[in-house]
């Protein structure tokens, strides 16, 4: 149709309330809010790669590095970790759990939600809004500053330091293994916008996802922190993320923990808002 991103963005965003207003409160409810906020990301998220060429142009690929570059003592982190642990040519069994920890991501922030809404619904509202919180403002970074992650500085010769192996891309290697030829429009449709790194909303969500299982006790905190921990090193030993863009993901994480019981009485109006429309389409 050709309409105008902010167009299409708000028309997403309105589709959580909608339903809000003509359904009453029920879990199915709240799964499908959750879902409709997911697409209105999605759309958001997605929508700056419908001109690669233009996104190319416009997105920052330099200063990640050099952070990163000073962060691991002149050598990036990624590069650092895969030649000392690596071995040029194969993917060893370790490897394929730091891959697989990447592509289980899709299920660990929406997962964590689900249990919370069957075992501690009390705490669904709250901990929803934290989480999409978090999609939320880091999609707004990814519009303002596009990002590229480190296998693309690599692809445009930009780790290059003289010294092998370069930089490997080893999701994509295993994933093309593994797959076979379902693994390009597998990674077409979940990828989506491959220059949006800054900050990794993958660590982020995982960070968030850990605070909140804490909260309903030791063995689910203790799962979380896992993952986390597990996530956040493949992320950056398979080049998908700077270092810095994994501080940056927490940066955001705990500023929306810290800042948002000052936004809550601005949301709780809003609430109210939409239980007022509800109780009158009712």
């Amino acid at each position: 149709m050709r309409l105008a991103p902010p167009v299409v963005t708000a028309t997403a965003a309105l589709a959580p309330f909608a339903l809000c207003i003509l359904s009453p409160r029920t879990r199915a409810r709240d799964v499908g809010t959750c879902f409709l906020q997911m697409w209105a990301y999605i759309a958001t998220y997605q929508m700056p790669h419908d001109d690669p060429q233009a996104l190319a142009r416009r997105v920052r690929v330099s200063y990640p590095v050099r952070i990163d570059r000073v962060i691991g003592l002149g050598v990036l982190p990624t590069l650092r970790l895969q030649r000392a642990l690596g071995s040029p040519g194969r993917i060893a069994g370790w490897e394929r759990v730091l891959i697989w920890s990447h592509w289980l991501w899709f299920l660990v922030p929406h997962g964590t939600l689900v249990f919370l809404l069957l075992t501690r619904r009390e705490r669904f509202g709250r901990a929803a809004v934290m989480t999409y919180g978090v999609f939320d403002l880091g999609v707004i970074v990814y519009w303002v500053l596009p990002t590229a992650p480190p296998w693309y500085a690599a692809e445009q010769g930009l780790l290059q330091d003289g010294r092998s192996p370069e930089l490997r891309r080893l999701m994509v290697e295993h994933g093309q293994q593994f797959w076979g030829r379902g693994w390009q429009p597998m990674y077409g449709f979940l990828g989506g916008n491959p220059l949006a790194a800054m900050p990794s909303l993958h660590f982020a969500t995982s960070l968030m996802a850990a605070h909140l299982l804490t909260e309903t006790g030791r063995v689910p905190g203790a799962v979380g922190w896992g993952y986390t921990a597990t996530l956040g090193t493949a992320l950056v030993y398979l080049g998908e993320h700077y270092v810095v863009d994994l501080l940056a993901g927490a940066a955001l994480t705990e500023g929306v923990r810290r800042w948002g019981p000052v936004a809550a009485p601005a949301l709780g109006r809003v609430s109210d808002a939409v239980r007022r429309l509800e109780a009158r389409a009712a």
